[in-house]
């Protein structure tokens, strides 16, 4: 049966195409005038369809809107947190599992924003100027404990009508404290509220929801003996951990938008061309894609109104298709996108204030650095992969390139679907085909193995007290700082500024080896040149958080500023840490280590336990391991807001005292220990019970566990240091510092290496190696053959890279593949930021070419060569080849007509 259309005539993608012809004018400026003209016929359409392409402005607010204020929420956990200009106040978004659906509470406690001064507060209120007086609530003389000095100290808080007014108020005086604090991030703090945590709410009162634990003596063995707040801190976190997330209704959008450019996207503010299809994947099952007619449709028809299993609606009208898209999209309380923040969604909200939506049948809004809905948590997964500590330690740093495709084939084994023409040149199936799976494979991130994705932002949104949002977008900086802000104020501590800080701890004492770092760091040792067999990675737990643990380690311990009883010297570098109390950053590294080690890897492999228990601890102790694995280095950035250089400097001053220790301790008892990265040593062929002697001694000395990191069948030294490739007895490939993988390397150079990897795989003993040793060597010869040979296609020997920002940006230096789209843009071609530049190198001025306008005779094949060695030297120093040895056996091969 047919396919109905949903009526409603708007122009055709075959009235921009004929409109290209016209050849006075660019395509920006020819639709441009096309969305002039139609859109008043755009507007009669839409009125004589009312009853059928749109809900009534009542019903659009009740939908997208209106936010209904809510007084008794039962059962519901706090997702996000906003500041409201309208009402002047802050405004959270809980989701209730009673009802499955968000729910809204606008403040009723009168909180207003503030900050605070040094001065009293009659000097303080002649610092305000006539104007800005109206704006005062009240100046209140306060008492906080200032950490640098651990003294109670008089301030005073001056109190405000609306967050701008601190912002212009602040500047008035000598000092001021708490005034670069986000309101509704200040208010979090204030309450004491923590976001992902269930919540009662009765008017005022926002009540945790209390979760009892029959597990309590986990707690009490593992803090045995620890100091009362140490245990207090420790079942706060456990309340934490022991709640599971709540599962709300998901959806996964992904958007596909005519360009009349290859490998272009288009501008989202002006937003000048149709929506081609909007495609729909949620957690309820549906499968579905809204699609407008469009002439290349024709080209794989869709019969019925299914493509398998996914439903398919085509529009005659771009309008129609996105008040669907719309209604559908209200149905869920998280949606799902990637890269939405900077396309899909920009691009749905202002194509449909081109087409003439009015403000309140958008359910999108846009905040200063991101886009959201108006009655739903948006989650760009772009920027929640693209985190560096989520990367790292989260996601196995199993992916090296951000994009979706990359992402998904590492992580779920499937990938985007390869098109060879822009999806508005596709048939309507393919088209189908493409747009679906983009939107499936991005919810596929979100609820593999269980919903981990979803879950572990739950849970460091309560561990570092951010919203989702929030966090799903910002650094890990942020975190620890949002974190540590709380920290403070519920312990009624004056949060320093950086400056206050650096007065006293300012003091650098260790020379950094690597060129940009502003202090000596992990240690590394020198590796062997090699493959070896049979080799065991010994790790120390947590290394760095242990060390802060043990040490004391914090912003206002070390180098105190106050009297101190009981000071400790940091090894090498001579700074001191006093033990007389609980430094704050210590206390929760500490902890969160010690539960993370001694309660929740174990729970996370208990057989007594259900597998999504195990599941879920385990998302337990992954989060924890993200925050851990930070939480020194923070300290030692300068955009960090606690920056404090001599806290970190310590933190590796003491890493390396202790592994060079453990490393003379295992030469002691005979083991052969190959190479020390950081908080590991690989030993090679080792002897069990100088390991188990080992272990005791350094838990004894160090306070500090070692455990066995990996076991690797061989590894493969190239002799620089953090660089070989290992191969464990599961057949797992780790590869550190090679450069085969690295983003933007020509397709040839990435498909050789991997075949290369492969090979690699295929040893099992000493006695393989041999074999696989000269099908690498011939592996290589064929690449330097027919590089010489000019055997590789344009496209083969292409670098592929991504513009960041339109071309003018490009101020300081010109990268070569910059330099390539100078060249089409001297050949009339548009480009802006986003598009992708495929260049080759050549034998001109500027170095490149664009593929397009290149010809095989110009490649500049030495240039290549020198690639293909960079690439693949540093494997075959390992399996005992020289580049010479490739070279010199090519040339003579060559030379015979082999």
């Amino acid at each position: 049966m047919p396919m109905e259309k949903k009526k409603g005539k708007m122009p055709t993608l075959l009235d921009f195409a004929d409109k290209r012809s016209q050849p006075n004018l660019g395509i920006e400026e020819i639709i441009a005038k096309e969305v002039s003209a139609k859109n008043e016929k755009e507007q009669m359409v839409h009125n004589a369809n009312q009853s059928t392409r749109t809900t009534t402005e009542s019903e659009t607010k009740v939908v997208w809107y209106s936010i209904i204020d809510e007084a008794i929420i039962n059962n519901a956990h706090l997702l996000s947190y906003y500041y409201d200009s309208e009402r002047n106040t802050a405004l959270l978004c809980f989701y209730d599992e009673d009802r499955n659906t968000l729910v809204y509470w606008y403040d009723k406690t009168d909180h207003k924003p503030y900050f605070i001064v040094s001065e009293e507060p009659t000097e303080a209120e002649k610092l305000i100027p006539k104007d800005l007086k109206g704006r005062v609530v009240s100046l209140e003389r306060i008492e906080k404990v200032n950490p640098l000095s651990m003294k109670k100290e008089k301030y005073t808080k001056i109190t405000v009508t609306d967050p701008l007014a601190v912002k212009e108020l602040r500047g008035r005086f000598r000092d001021s404290w708490e005034s670069t604090i986000k309101y509704h991030q200040n208010f979090i703090y204030d309450r004491r509220l923590i976001p992902g945590y269930k919540y009662k709410v009765s008017g005022k009162i926002l009540a945790p929801v209390e979760i009892g634990s029959t597990s309590a003596k986990d707690l009490r063995t593992v803090f045995d003996g620890e100091s009362e707040e140490v245990q207090r801190f420790a079942e706060e976190l456990y309340g934490l951990f022991e709640l599971p997330p709540p599962i709300p209704k998901m959806v996964a959008i992904d958007v596909e938008v005519y360009s009349p450019y290859a490998n272009r996207l288009p501008n989202v503010a002006t937003a000048p061309y149709p929506i081609l299809s909007i495609a729909i994947a949620g957690t309820d099952g549906r499968k579905k894609v809204l699609a407008i007619s469009y002439p290349h449709a024709s080209k794989s028809p869709i019969k019925d109104k299914f493509l398998g299993e996914i439903e398919v609606e085509i529009f005659d009208s771009e309008h129609a298709m996105l008040m669907e898209a719309f209604r559908i999209l209200g149905d869920y309380q998280v949606i799902y996108s990637y890269n939405g923040d900077n396309f899909d969604l920009p691009y749905l909200r202002n194509r449909a204030r081109v087409l003439g939506f009015r403000p309140q049948e958008v359910p999108i809004r846009e905040f200063q650095d991101y886009y959201t809905f108006k009655r739903a948590i948006h989650i760009d997964l772009y920027k929640v992969f693209e985190n560096k500590a989520l990367k790292t330690y989260a996601f196995g740093g199993n992916y090296r390139e951000n994009t979706l495709d990359s992402v998904a084939m590492s992580i779920i084994g499937v990938g985007k679907v390869k098109i060879e023409e822009s999806p508005g040149m596709l048939g309507i199936s393919k088209l189908v085909e493409y747009n679906y799976r983009d939107a499936e494979i991005t919810l596929a991130l979100v609820t593999r193995k269980n919903f981990l994705t979803w879950k572990l932002l739950i849970l460091l949104s309560r561990l570092t007290k951010t919203g989702i949002e929030e966090l799903s977008r910002s650094q890990i900086s942020n975190w620890i700082r949002n974190m540590l802000y709380w920290e403070h104020r519920k312990r009624n501590f004056l949060i320093p500024k950086q400056e206050d800080i650096l007065k006293h701890k300012k003091e650098i004492k260790s020379k950094a080896i690597i060129k940009g770092k502003k202090y000596a760091g992990a240690i590394v040792l020198d590796p062997p040149v090699g493959v070896f067999f049979n080799i065991l990675v010994l790790d120390f737990a947590s290394l760095y958080p242990s060390i802060m643990k043990v040490w004391n380690l914090s912003y206002e311990t070390v180098n105190p500023s106050y009297e101190c009883r009981n000071l400790k010297e940091i090894p090498d570098v001579k700074h001191v840490v006093c033990m007389d109390r609980k430094g704050m950053t210590s206390l929760m590294i500490g902890t969160m280590r010690d539960l993370r080690v001694k309660v929740y890897k174990k729970k996370s492999k208990d057989k007594n336990l259900s597998n999504e228990q195990k599941e879920w601890y385990n998302t337990v102790q992954s989060a924890l391991k993200v925050l851990l694995n930070a939480s020194y280095g923070v300290f030692g950035s300068d955009a960090f807001a606690l920056y404090a250089p001599p806290v970190a400097e310590s933190v590796t001053a003491i890493g390396r005292f202790t592994i060079m220790s453990t490393i003379k301790k295992a030469l002691a008892l005979g083991l052969r220990v190959l190479y020390g990265d950081t908080d590991s040593m690989f030993i090679w062929n080792p002897e069990k019970e100088a390991l188990t002697k080992l272990v005791g001694e350094v838990e004894k000395e160090f306070s500090l566990d070692l455990e066995i990191d990996k076991e690797f069948r061989y590894v493969a030294f190239s002799g620089l240091k953090k660089n070989y490739l290992a191969v464990t007895n599961s057949d797992e490939v780790v590869i550190k510092g090679l450069l085969g993988k690295k983003r933007n390397q020509p397709e040839f150079l990435k498909s050789s290496f991997s075949e290369v990897i492969v090979m690699l795989k295929e040893i099992k003993t000493p006695k393989d190696f041999s074999e696989i040793h000269d099908k690498i060597k011939d592996k290589v010869k064929e690449i330097y053959r027919r590089l010489k040979n000019m055997g590789y296609t344009l496209d083969e020997l292409a670098f592929n890279v991504m513009l960041n920002k339109d071309i003018d940006g490009y101020v300081k230096n010109t990268p070569q593949h910059v330099k390539a789209a100078l060249l089409l843009k001297n050949f009339d071609r548009r480009l802006v930021k986003g598009d992708i530049i495929s260049y080759v190198k050549v034998k001109n001025k500027e170095g490149v070419k664009p593929v397009a306008m290149a010809k095989l005779s110009e490649v500049d094949v030495d240039k290549y060569l020198e690639i293909a060695r960079t690439t693949f030297e540093q494997i075959l120093k390992t399996i005992n080849i020289s580049w010479e040895d490739i070279e010199g056996v090519a040339r003579l091969e060559s030379f015979f007509g082999k």
